[in-house]
């Protein structure tokens, strides 16, 4: 009878670790400001340029945060933040392109696609629907992580 009661005093110590540890790892809300962070997509075809190495501005303001990622060429035309079923339905907004240039380390430079993305979450998968220039929209899950403080050169 010792033995399970000293294992039921252990499983409890042990579950309330897990669980204490758990809710350290949620984020809690980001100060309004800017960051870079990971933008991570399910597919090869729809990630960001591979001269930001993953990784797009994070701007937060009065706790709504948006992502600008740079894509890899033109051959997205628009995103739209839901599902690629929604973004057809009448009313639908759909997030336009800005023409961004990309810097590669050869010095060469080139201009492509760049969308502000609206981020619900940090660190949870959130569906970004896309049209092609062909006009076929794809579902996609997106995710975005590990934001860092942009530093500021002169402060």
């Amino acid at each position: 009878m010792k033995k399970v009661a000293a294992l039921f005093v252990l499983l409890v110590v042990c579950c309330s670790l897990f669980t204490a540890c758990g809710s350290e790892k949620k984020p809690a809300g980001l100060a309004d400001g800017t960051y870079t962070a990971d933008f991570k997509t399910d597919s090869g075809m729809f990630h960001v340029n591979e001269a930001d190495n993953g990784k797009g501005i994070l701007t937060v303001q009065d706790g709504q945060m948006t992502i600008h990622v740079t894509l890899s060429g033109k051959g997205i035309v628009n995103l739209f933040p839901g599902t690629a079923e929604d973004a057809q339905k009448d009313g639908a907004v759909l997030l336009q392109p800005t023409v961004d240039t990309v810097t590669y380390s050869d010095g060469m430079t080139e201009e492509a696609y760049g969308f502000d993305v609206p981020v619900p979450a940090l660190d949870e998968e959130f569906p970004c629907a896309l049209i092609g220039s062909k006009g076929k929209w794809y579902d996609h899950q997106v995710s975005v992580s590990n934001p860092e403080p942009v530093e500021n050169p002169a402060g």
